[in-house]
């Protein structure tokens, strides 16, 4: 592990380098760690990499470059914006639907209002960028980094959604039918799931959404819609749930320890809730 940020600062001025270093996993791949365990993949990365560097503050393209893109694209063609940096640009309202920005780089872009529906923002870094009221219906955000973005009213209803949404503000945030749950398939560079860790994510909605073994710990769920969610094995400790629908909702194996479980509107209807992991370290009414 001390060697990893050494090894990094080689690597990074490689455009090849830092496409693999987009995600957790290509970050492991890029410099050969092949003794790095997937506990430790789970972690923070961003401590080995330097926030401040090019890759993350500098853009290679412009607004105008990308509106040109997008007028002479053909119908239905997918405009390539994978790995390219367009950090802190302002693309808002922009229509990128069923662009492709795997890898991209879009710290502190301003997205507010894009529209995103189908895009693939795999293995994408967002930090800090603004999306409020994006809509990203159909998207596929698979090891996407948002930490600290602004994404209230953002709409990723139907979306495939394994991205790292830590200290994001997503009030009133939709996603409904998404499935955001761990993927069991590929677990040797960490379990990829949803991650709200500190989240606020007031008044948002998950109906049907698949929210299985996903991170909620401190996340701020108050008022938020829950109806018919699939939350088994879901880690909700300390999140707040006060008011929120859990009508339907199946919390087997959930860990509620020190949530706060206030006034859960349709709580007789939730399935698993009464045996959930912790229940009795929880606070209720």
């Amino acid at each position: 592990m001390p060697c990893i940020a050494k090894r990094f600062a080689t690597l990074a001025g490689s455009w090849r380098a830092t496409a693999f270093l987009a995600g957790l996993a290509g970050l492991a791949l890029a410099i050969g760690v092949k003794s790095l365990a997937p506990a430790a993949m789970a972690q923070d990365m961003t401590q080995y990499l330097d926030l401040k560097s090019d890759e993350f503050t500098k853009a290679d393209l412009s607004r105008e470059d990308i509106e040109n893109l997008i007028a002479a694209s053909r119908s239905g063609e997918r405009i390539d914006l994978s790995a390219r940096r367009l950090n802190g640009l302002d693309l808002s309202g922009l229509d990128l639907s069923g662009v492709n920005l795997q890898s991209a780089r879009i710290n502190g872009t301003n997205l507010s209002k894009a529209r995103l529906d189908g895009a693939v923002l795999d293995q994408a870094w967002g930090l800090e960028a603004d999306l409020t009221g994006a809509s990203l219906k159909g998207a596929s955000l698979f090891s996407t980094q948002l930490m600290g973005a602004k994404l209230d009213g953002a709409d990723f209803s139907n979306a495939r959604v394994a991205a790292d949404f830590s200290r994001a503000s997503l009030k009133g945030a939709l996603f409904d039918r998404a499935d955001l749950s761990a993927d069991m398939k590929n677990q040797s560079m960490g379990l990829m799931r949803g991650v709200f860790k500190s989240a606020d994510l007031q008044g948002s909605s998950f109906r049907d959404a698949n929210l299985a073994r996903v991170v909620l710990e401190y996340a701020r769920l108050g008022k938020a819609d829950l109806g018919n969610a699939n939350l088994m094995g879901a880690e909700l400790g300390g999140a707040d749930l006060t008011g929120a629908n859990v009508s339907g909702s199946d919390f087997t194996g959930a860990d509620v320890n020190s949530a706060r479980l206030l006034g859960l509107v349709g709580r007789d209807a939730a399935l698993g809730l009464q045996s959930a992991k912790n229940l009795d370290r929880a606070i209720t009414d």
